[in-house]
């Protein structure tokens, strides 16, 4: 099935219920329907776009976002969401990688593509103008071709190592991991909403997609203030929003969450990088049990495993504080193992990689065969990520293969180290990275950002990891440092880390 069709199956049932509020604009389904059939015919007759071809969203999130999405797959073309904050040559890159032949873009963004002289870029539909409102009356596009395994989302990861690769995400895909949120996370219905202040370009719009199915208020913020979310926890039902855990901790630290009314929360959905215990504890007392976390790829979107929220609440369970620790169990319809790099499965307990097969498993990478075969194998999806796995099937990540530091012959996981700095009130982020040395093979550096206002030396620290971890784990260096540098979706760049230290003296 085509993804726009669950659209226009709520726009039939519901067709003056609220689907998407942006600044005090409303659309509501009956509408939401109408902008996409018009915009999917603008882009066949007046564009001239054929069945297949790309078109890149370049776009902050705002009211024409999601009309634009699901217009483009209506159309039955491909959609190219691209990270708002890359800089004008990381953009150039992705459009010219995936051909795109049209890029949709909000007004300051095609701006800033605009100063990127030297650059052809393809048409630029700018959202708002005078041509975009006139693709609303185009002659509109009611159906189209119903092939579940066209190619719809293509994702290009983060590129925290080498240049991002485009992660074809087809309708199959998505419509499955839609499926798989109902199962494992909540039913939805039409009292439900969604908030969106993280971005559409990312896993908030994936998700908006399993919402929009079951005809769920889409309600988009043009970025994350903490005051606007808590105010909406109080004043609306049945909430819902995917977080980064950096917008939870955020949330934690507002002066007002103490004493915030968090009644409407419904679901609190986070991933994509580490939610430490420490900060997971002081969220599920602010708020409660409301916690869902996923974990997944750009590869597979979000739909590997699920830490689901009777985990988060059963605080009697003799393993709970591990289970804090964990990425839950396998989502509904996921399949999961552990292995070594022969691809043996490996027994209860023991670290190797983490690989996965479902229907929401890309169908490959764009234009690199090459990644996709080592990427893709007798349909397993190889991760990259390291983990080990209970009795329970309960899945704890440990790292990313490249970020495991081998000290001494030991396997050292930076994160078991980052949990324990993280419990000293001081410290306000932690990442544990490693250099090479010349009798060990590589010795493990912490670098911390201390709380503002509180004093925390390396000494405390190292007390700290001896009083909880083997010794052999311990930092043999500390950087205290003001921020750890991260990408545009907020994941800290170990890489960079490893160049400051290749920057330092020897004794450095």
């Amino acid at each position: 099935m085509n993804l726009s069709h669950t659209l226009q199956t709520v726009a039939r049932h519901l067709p003056q219920a609220p689907a998407i509020t942006f600044a005090g604009r409303q659309l509501t389904y009956g509408a939401f329907e109408h902008q996409v059939a018009c915009i999917a015919g603008a882009l066949r007759n007046k564009h001239g776009l054929k069945t297949g071809d790309r078109v890149a969203i370049v776009m902050d999130n705002c009211l024409e976002f999601l009309p634009a999405l699901y217009g483009i797959w209506r159309a039955g073309l491909a959609a190219v969401p691209v990270n708002s904050k890359l800089h004008p040559k990381e953009v150039a890159w992705i459009v010219g990688d995936c051909g795109a032949k049209l890029i949709v873009a909000t007004a300051a963004l095609a701006d800033t593509l605009g100063t990127f002289a030297n650059h052809a870029w393809p048409r630029v539909l700018i959202a708002g103008t005078r041509e975009w409102m006139a693709m609303l009356f185009s002659d509109p596009i009611i159906e189209t071709e119903n092939d579940a395994d066209r190619e719809a989302w293509t994702f290009y990861t983060s590129g925290t190592t080498g240049r991002p690769k485009g992660a074809i995400l087809t309708h199959r895909n998505l419509l499955f991991a839609a499926h798989a949120y109902y199962a494992d996370i909540d039913f939805l219905d039409a009292q439900d909403c969604m908030l969106h202040a993280a971005p559409l370009t990312h896993g908030s719009g994936l998700y908006a997609l399993a919402h929009i199915a079951r005809g769920s208020h889409q309600i988009i913020y043009p970025t994350f203030e903490p005051e606007q979310i808590l105010e909406a926890f109080a004043r609306r039902q049945n909430v819902s929003m995917f977080a980064a855990p950096t917008m939870v901790v955020r949330l934690l630290g507002h002066a007002d969450a103490g004493a915030a009314d968090t009644a409407g929360l419904k679901t609190l959905i986070y991933g994509g990088a580490p939610m430490y215990t420490a900060d997971l504890k002081r969220a599920l007392t602010l708020f409660g049990p409301r916690f869902y976390q996923v974990y997944g790829q750009g590869e597979s979107p979000m739909t590997i495993t699920g830490l689901t929220k009777a985990m988060h609440a059963d605080n009697a369970h003799p393993d709970f504080a591990m289970r804090l620790a964990s990425a839950g169990i396998a989502r509904t319809g996921t399949a999961f193992k552990i292995v070594d790099a022969d691809g043996k499965t490996l027994p209860a307990g023991e670290v190797g990689e983490i690989i996965t097969r479902s229907e929401c498993v890309m169908a490959g990478y764009l234009n690199n065969p090459a990644a996709t075969k080592a990427t893709l194998r007798k349909g397993w999806l190889w991760t990259g990520d390291l983990g080990s796995i209970d009795a329970a099937g309960v899945l704890t990540l440990k790292d990313r293969s490249k970020d495991l530091i081998i000290s001494g012959g030991s396997n050292i996981y930076p994160r078991e180290i980052e949990e324990v700095r993280l419990t000293h009130a001081g410290v306000l982020a932690c990442s544990v990275t490693s250099r090479a040395h010349t009798e060990w093979g590589e010795e493990v550096i912490a670098f911390v950002v201390r709380r503002p206002g509180m004093d925390v030396t390396a000494a405390d620290l190292d007390q700290l990891c001896l009083d909880n971890i083997a010794r052999f784990k311990r930092p043999k260096g500390y950087r205290f440092v003001a921020a750890l540098p991260k990408n545009n979706y907020g994941k800290i760049l170990k890489t960079e880390l490893r160049d400051w230290l290749q920057a330092e003296t020897p004794n450095g």
